[in-house]
């Protein structure tokens, strides 16, 4: 494309890679054989989502309560409770988000059982993808 054309507009490359098709087959798979294991995942992936927002949030907030203190921060109420609260808060979230990061990776192992039939459905795709363009010209 003329460069006028790609400055104005934006290309997508629809094409299937083998990879990709993998992972989602991989998905497919452990959701119908073991749909326990694909949604202990996805509730993993979100908790550690909330855990690490929740982690910033905490730090936002107690950035806020130093902005806005005035004199000494020991005689602020407010800022030592908050650091105090944050400090446990924070402490409890960190060994939360460790156990379900060892979770997610024993749930990968036993999801890596089900590759060999993700990569052979990958395989049998574009082999038929291509014996049907193969039959089209």
């Amino acid at each position: 494309y003329t460069p006028e054309i790609a400055t104005k507009t934006t290309i997508v490359n629809f094409a299937v890679k083998e990879v990709g098709l993998e992972a989602q087959l991989l998905a497919i798979v452990v959701r119908k054989e073991r749909p326990d294991l694909e949604e202990q995942k996805d509730n993993l992936v979100l908790n550690i989502a909330a855990g690490k927002r929740k982690l910033v949030e905490l730090e936002d907030e107690i950035l806020r309560l130093l902005n806005a203190a005035e004199g000494s921060l020991l005689d602020d109420e407010v800022l030592v409770e908050t650091l105090q609260t944050s400090k446990h808060t924070s402490l409890e979230i960190s060994e939360k988000l460790e156990v379900a990061e060892v979770t997610e990776q024993q749930i990968d192992t036993a999801r890596e059982g089900y590759r060999p039939c993700a990569q052979r459905a990958s395989i049998l795709f574009f082999v038929l993808n291509t014996s049907s363009m193969g039959r089209s010209s």
